[in-house]
């Protein structure tokens, strides 16, 4: 089998994996082997954290309804059982903004589901 020179194809490589190894913490950012599993670890991480993000959010405008409804002796699952038999079709994030900042709309909203 003949030789196969690497030199250009392989500096590729590593200055790829350092470029994103760029601000980790000690050897993790410019010595090849460990910041190579950094990097990957950096990336499982981030694709799991676009995942949760989702999530979190989600959490966070029902709690902020659910906070607006308690307001007027109402729970948040009640609100939007009403929400839904009254055709009303805003998202949650919608009516959480209303919620924190609108809160007049969001009466609104609320007195025309009951």
């Amino acid at each position: 089998m003949t030789r196969v020179k690497r030199g250009n194809v392989a500096r590729k490589r590593r200055k790829k994996i350092l470029k994103l190894a760029k601000g980790f913490k000690g050897a993790h950012s410019s010595l090849f082997r460990t910041a190579k599993q950094q990097v990957l670890k950096a990336l499982r991480y981030s694709y799991i954290g676009r995942k949760n993000k989702k999530r979190v959010y989600r959490r966070l405008w029902i709690t902020r309804i659910n906070a607006a409804v308690k307001l007027y002796n109402l729970t948040y699952s009640q609100f939007m059982s009403n929400l839904k038999n009254a055709r009303v079709a805003l998202n949650r994030k919608m009516l959480s903004q209303l919620a924190a900042f609108d809160i007049n709309t969001f009466e609104s909203i609320l007195k025309s589901t009951l």
